[in-house]
């Protein structure tokens, strides 16, 4: 498997673990340095992203990624993609909507993990 398949699989399989909980799955995949920044602009380490999916505070209802773009460089990746998002996050609903989607991640100890992640709302869908 090339390292632009391996890389599409661990984000299909990171982006099953949110929608289902699987913590276990989550923070294999977040390396510990892992930073979210998120389409309202706040800034979430592993530790408070995962505490929210842990506790239910944050809860992916739907997270469906269209074509996952990856461009490899050494040992490290960016990958860019649009998907649908339907989220209660601290008891409020948002979604559907679609969102732009770039995320870095790095070949840490023979496996890739994800080390940044920023997702924008898509303008183009309102």
């Amino acid at each position: 498997m090339s390292d632009e398949d391996t890389i599409r699989a661990t984000e299909e399989e990171r982006l099953r673990a949110l929608r289902e909980g699987d913590i276990e799955t989550a923070e294999r995949l977040h390396a510990d340095d892992f930073e979210l920044v998120t389409p309202d602009g706040l800034r979430l380490t592993k530790d408070t992203y995962l505490d929210g999916v842990r506790t239910g505070a944050m809860r992916y209802l739907r997270w469906e990624p269209d074509e996952i773009r990856v461009h490899v460089y050494g040992r490290g990746a960016a990958i860019r993609y649009t998907s649908t998002i339907e989220i209660i996050d601290s008891g409020e609903h948002f979604g559907p909507n679609r969102y732009w989607h770039t995320d870095v991640y790095e070949r840490r100890d023979g496996r890739w993990q994800i080390v940044w992640s920023q997702a924008t709302q898509d303008e183009a869908e309102q």
